[in-house]
């Protein structure tokens, strides 16, 4: 059964490629691969300029496309497991049971929250009941 977790910001500003940044940051302090799959290309070229400029201490270790990498921005989905995926895409993953965690970020803007929620419905479809966490 695939985790998935929502972070919905409520009262931040805060935009989902800056939160994604902090969020990788966390979860490579663990052994983890992260996969940001971003089927816009401009999101990618952001994504990519601020995982490098993010963290003045150090730069997080990504590429996109580069399955090498600790963080990899793709537009296309893992084949395998062992991937944590974040969604920027604008619908539910169709099959999460793929990937051991799936996170998406929902923004604090109307046109986001519409787009979270039909998420959330989704996946409660797939009998999954994702976590929710409001930052």
């Amino acid at each position: 059964m695939s985790k998935i977790s929502f972070y919905l910001f409520e009262m931040s500003p805060e935009r989902q490629v800056q939160s994604a940044c902090r969020l990788c940051r966390k979860i490579l302090r663990n052994p983890a691969k992260i996969w940001i799959h971003c089927p816009e290309l401009n999101i990618q070229n952001e994504l990519d300029d601020l995982l490098w400029s993010f963290d003045p201490q150090s730069f997080l270790a990504h590429g996109i496309d580069d399955q090498s990498a600790a963080i990899c921005i793709s537009s296309k989905l893992p084949e395998t497991q062992e991937w944590i995926v974040f969604n920027f895409h604008i619908h539910a993953l169709e099959d999460p049971s793929r990937f051991s965690h799936i996170i998406e970020i929902i923004e604090n803007n109307e046109a986001a929250k519409e787009i979270g929620r039909e998420k959330y419905k989704t996946y409660r479809k797939l009998g999954i009941s994702p976590q929710t966490h409001k930052l």
